[in-house]
């Protein structure tokens, strides 16, 4: 029996959990960061800009506001989503599938809600961005965050 298949159906919200997201947030922030500000620019010429995109989706003007909110979302929420929704969902459909599958599946997952959901249906831009090179690269660097939380998640549960 695998790791993923002898969790419970849904995980107890407590401290241990919350720590654990945090934890998982910020490595995963560091790692997108990373990709997306250093690496990135060398492959498509620049950074990915997802603050750009949240000021589109909200009509903000404060680039500091956008930033602030994808961190937030990026350091808490993403992490509780993986812990709450994907892994348990993960582990009642598929228990035998290896945390970084799910990690993968999860920073598609993350990918797909960024370019589609956000960029398109909230934003009014084509569909991922019409797969632009940009495209690819948020690719790698949402599957490189859903693969951090889940090592940190897999770490902190050894």
């Amino acid at each position: 029996m695998t790791a993923l298949a002898m969790q419970p159906a849904f995980p107890t919200i407590n401290r241990t959990l919350l720590v654990t997201a945090l934890m998982a947030g910020v490595a995963a922030d560091v790692s997108w960061e990373v990709w997306a500000r250093l690496i990135t620019p060398f492959w498509i010429g620049g950074p990915l800009e997802p603050a750009a995109l949240v000021q589109s989706v909200f009509g903000l003007e404060s680039r500091f506001a956008a930033e602030l909110i994808h961190l937030v979302v990026g350091v808490v929420f993403y992490p509780l989503g993986y812990l709450l929704i994907a892994r348990p969902l993960a582990a009642a459909v598929l228990p035998s599938l290896s945390w970084v599958l799910v990690g993968v599946g999860y920073g598609i997952g993350l990918w797909v809600f960024a370019l589609y959901v956000m960029a398109h249906i909230f934003a009014g831009l084509p569909a991922f961005l019409d797969f632009i090179p940009l495209t690819w690269a948020s690719l790698v660097g949402h599957v490189l965050f859903g693969l951090v939380v889940a090592a940190v998640v897999r770490w902190r549960a050894a």
